[in-house]
């Protein structure tokens, strides 16, 4: 499961020329449920995520969580964080999960964070979305519940990238 997390100001997502969801200041969570995730993967997110302290304190320190500051969080479903560009131009997503795996992932994800009295929101599984942000810093994490360690596996690609230039 991978997510990328914004920090935002506001955000929206909008279906069929209707806003369908609104935040204000908090995080917008891009979701790519990958084949495989289980409730362990889940788990991984909502234990991570709400705690991440990547908010400034009235100071100007980054000392603080989404809790910290009642913020809130829109989850989006996003599958084609888990393309596989490696061979030709054009993506493969062998790697993302079937549509029903994913959603009740997704599923669970949302239920999960809603349980921890967070003001969340959501996008439309499977739904062409357009999504309109105003990124806070910018402040953009990138989580693996695989790797559980954040970015690791995206830095030693780089890293790879770099040596065969």
């Amino acid at each position: 499961m991978i997510a990328v997390i914004q920090r935002v100001r506001q955000a929206s997502v909008t279906v069929e020329s209707q806003v369908i969801a609104r935040i204000n200041r908090g995080l917008v969570i891009l979701l790519g449920v990958a084949q495989g995730d289980t409730e362990q993967d889940v788990s991984f997110m909502v234990q991570k995520i709400p705690r991440l302290r990547i908010f400034p304190d009235p100071q100007g320190k980054i000392t603080d969580a989404l809790q910290d500051i009642n913020g809130e969080l829109l989850l989006i479903s996003q599958f084609t964080l888990l393309a596989n560009t490696e061979k030709g131009r054009r993506p493969s997503f062998e790697s993302a999960a079937p549509p029903e795996q994913a959603r009740l992932r997704y599923q669970e994800l949302l239920e999960q964070f809603r349980a921890l009295d967070l003001s969340v929101q959501a996008g439309m599984f499977g739904k062409t979305m357009v999504v309109s942000l105003d990124n806070d810093g910018p402040m953009t994490l990138i989580l693996d519940s695989r790797a559980g360690k954040g970015v690791n596996k995206v830095k030693n690609l780089l890293h790879q990238a770099d040596r065969h230039t």
